[in-house]
């Protein structure tokens, strides 16, 4: 059974509330940040709680607690979970206002939830996703405001592809939610402008560097199309294989041999956790 945090109250998730003037509701004045457990212990933990807490800043909402009480929260809602391995998002607001727009006291929530895991045979095959001209506003912060995939969902869906990859002026940024790599013979680039800077995609830059060149640098939409292998990384997906974009195939179609062997010690390496 999952728990939720909520203010200085733990209560069973199914069983948590915020109320209608949480200016996160009403003026979408919200970010959140969102990590797993490996081997029971939260993966990368200071990686996530500096993201988070660079977002809070840039959106001017204070923390009301410490990076120490949070892991103390943390580790109190994964024991009560009775799970080894499980998720967490924390979602912080500007709170309730009366006036429906004055912050006073930000409202904290952290809760733990189910791994929903990606499909075996989207490792084994990869997925087809969709290009689409958009970047999102503050990309840098973790917000709420997922409103532009949510009005995307119907045409990813109809396309039969899994995701969206967002592109402006030429220039690739990332997917809905998640960091973009390509492969150019041993070559591995990843946008580095107006995308949300990854926890897993700094770890995957880490792996790569003793058996790749890497390059985090502009990508050009037809150096895309170019690519010899195509990747995205996340939190959930960890190193997804992209065998199609629009309808361009990559790798003929199979998971290419250079993001075969980054999964393998990606893989190797949370297995190793602690």
């Amino acid at each position: 059974m999952h728990h939720t945090y909520i203010n200085g109250k733990i209560t069973e998730s199914q069983n948590a509330t915020i109320g209608i003037t949480d200016l996160g509701f009403l003026r979408g004045y919200g970010l959140f940040d969102y990590f797993r457990t490996y081997n029971g212990q939260p993966f990368r933990w200071d990686s996530y709680w500096n993201r988070f807490e660079t977002s809070a800043k840039k959106m001017g909402i204070p923390i009301p607690i410490s990076k120490e009480e949070t892991h103390q929260i943390v580790m109190q809602l994964l024991g009560m979970s009775g799970l080894q391995n499980t998720a967490f998002r924390l979602i912080l607001t500007g709170g309730f206002a009366a006036d429906s727009i004055t912050m006073t006291h930000p409202n904290l929530v952290i809760s733990s939830e189910d791994i929903h895991p990606v499909p075996a045979v989207q490792y084994s095959e990869g997925i087809k996703i969709i290009s689409h001209d958009f970047v999102r506003d503050l990309p840098e912060i973790k917000s709420t405001d997922y409103k532009h995939l949510m009005i995307l969902k119907p045409t990813i869906l109809a396309a039969g592809a899994s995701d969206v990859l967002f592109h402006k002026d030429n220039e690739i940024s990332e997917l809905s939610r998640s960091n973009l790599f390509v492969f150019k013979e041993n070559v591995l680039i990843t946008p580095n402008a107006a995308i949300l800077n990854g926890i897993t995609r700094q770890v995957v830059i880490e792996l790569a560097k003793p058996f790749f060149l890497v390059e985090e640098r502009p990508l050009k939409v037809d150096e895309l199309f170019q690519a010899d292998e195509v990747f995205t990384t996340s939190s959930t997906k960890r190193i997804l294989p992209i065998t199609q974009v629009d309808k361009t195939i990559f790798s003929e179609g199979k998971v290419g041999k250079n993001t075969k062997f980054l999964m393998q010690i990606f893989d190797k390496m949370i297995e190793n956790y602690h």
